[in-house]
């Protein structure tokens, strides 16, 4: 699984990444099946608080994007990752009854 992260407006430091591959350890289960995954941190100007998106790359071809919005940056990865996981899992189980 190749893993991206990209930050708008903020600069991802070492602990965020560090945090979010301790949270991604719940996807090791799907890493044959996923094969790009693109994280995205957008810090929002108008306001305050984080935009998280999530791009996720299967091997058999579909693409599926997630999202979340929060004011803790933290709270957000986990909400993500959490989105990530259900989403793999799914598309797993449709992969499996084919």
């Amino acid at each position: 699984m190749n893993l991206e992260i990209k930050g708008i407006r903020y600069n991802p430091s070492d602990e965020t990444r560090e945090f979010l591959d301790k949270k991604l350890q719940k996807l090791t289960f799907a890493e044959n099946y996923i094969h790009d995954l693109t994280i995205t941190i957008t810090r929002e100007t108008i306001g305050q608080g984080f935009h998280l998106d999530g791009k996720i790359h299967f091997a058999w071809g579909p693409v599926k994007l997630v999202s979340s919005d929060c004011y803790e940056l933290y709270e957000g990865i986990e909400l993500l990752v959490d989105k990530i996981e259900a989403s793999a899992r799914k598309e797993k189980d449709k992969i499996q009854e084919h």
